[in-house]
């Protein structure tokens, strides 16, 4: 699937830690995959940011911090996909593999174990994008 070259596709990142979000943006950097537009950034350390910036939409990925203080991107996730209408696919960081049944409670729609594997989370990332924007695509007949 060809895509424009001037698109753009929005991931938030969500942590309260800087060096975790500077984590997954270096990790991802520009663009994922060869054949998806290139990505811009919207970091977020609070939840109440991550839900204005929801609210606002434009969003195409959230990747949430499991470890994430005081309110853990598990959490976040399963009350964004309760509340979000349309919400953007999740990509969870989850603390080790052992918490990939967490991440399946939360409704995250992926799930990596920190610290992030930049192979692994470009491909989770990828993933989830290209289904984004196969749902967004009207098809033809």
């Amino acid at each position: 699937m060809a895509h424009t070259t001037d698109e753009t596709l929005t991931v938030l990142v969500y942590s309260d830690d800087r060096n975790t979000r500077e984590q997954v943006t270096l990790a991802l950097g520009r663009r994922p995959a060869a054949d998806l537009p290139e990505l811009r950034y919207l970091e977020c350390a609070t939840v109440p940011a991550v839900l204005r910036a929801l609210e606002r939409g434009g969003i195409d990925l959230c990747i949430l911090d499991g470890e994430a203080v005081p309110a853990g991107g598990l959490g976040v996730a399963r009350q964004i996909k309760d509340e979000i209408y349309g919400c953007p696919p999740v990509l969870a960081l989850i603390g080790r593999p052992q918490d990939s049944w967490l991440a399946a409670w939360s409704r995250a729609d992926a799930a990596i174990s920190q610290p992030v594997d930049p192979v692994a989370l470009a491909k989770a990332v990828a993933a989830l994008l290209r289904a984004r924007l196969e749902a967004r695509t009207p098809t033809r007949h």
